[in-house]
């Protein structure tokens, strides 16, 4: 955690009101030290920790966070399964991977469960705002070395993009799915392909319907899996 050493700040998912934030990680120094950190955010407050993934269950259904900032690799139910399992019972729940692990199956597998980000463990404290707050307008956020090893997925093969786009997708909607894979805002998509933001909401809309995105997150999973998001 060396990077990121500046002050960092997240705005409130409902006015003035903090980010609420449970920390779930099997390892209690890690677990207690990555609170600390993120209970120094300005803007965020630390509801709860939990040490594995059913009680990460458990305490984000009690205390219901705006993020919950997960570990993958742990015993019982692992951060995949406790994922999917918090998206499924809360979808306004956002989950932040935080993980040292960064191969191209534990980052399908995560997004594919509902993750909005995944960040690896060397990520500093600026990196992990950005995350948060961008976990509460629902975009994505991906460490560099995460990018670099879909890229690399990509390239091997080891995710496959078809010649046309899946699930009767359009070409322009396709097009605006690896945006949102990307982590872009309907502005910035708008400005990329030279579009007004209405027809990309017209474009994001019908994109949630063919791919069966409840939001921009599971619509950023999808992108991924489908290699749209390069």
């Amino acid at each position: 955690m060396a990077r990121g050493s500046t002050a960092a700040t997240v705005s409130g998912a409902s006015g003035d009101a903090p980010v609420r934030v449970l920390v779930v990680d099997d390892q209690r120094a890690v677990r207690e030290g990555m609170a600390t950190i993120v209970s120094n955010i300005a803007g965020v407050e630390v509801v709860a920790t939990a040490a594995d993934g059913a009680q990460a269950v458990e305490l984000a259904m009690h205390h219901v966070p705006d993020v919950v900032l997960m570990d993958l690799r742990m015993p019982g139910m692992d951060g995949v399964e406790a994922t999917a399992a918090i998206r499924a019972r809360n979808p306004h729940i956002r989950v932040v991977v935080l993980t040292t692990y960064a191969d191209d199956e534990s980052i399908l597998a995560a997004m594919s469960a509902g993750a909005t980000s995944y960040l690896t463990k060397d990520a500093g404290r600026a990196d992990i705002a950005r995350a948060i707050e961008a976990a509460t307008s629902g975009h994505a956020v991906l460490d560099e070395s995460v990018q670099a090893k879909l890229m690399a997925a990509l390239r091997s093969g080891g995710v496959r993009g078809s010649s046309s786009p899946p699930d009767g997708l359009t070409e322009r909607e396709a097009e605006v799915l690896g945006l949102i894979g990307q982590g872009c805002s309907n502005a910035e998509i708008a400005a990329r392909l030279f579009v007004g933001e209405a027809t990309v909401k017209t474009h994001v809309n019908r994109i949630f319907a063919k791919t069966g995105s409840r939001d921009r997150a599971q619509a950023a999973a999808y992108a991924h899996r489908h290699g749209l998001a390069t």
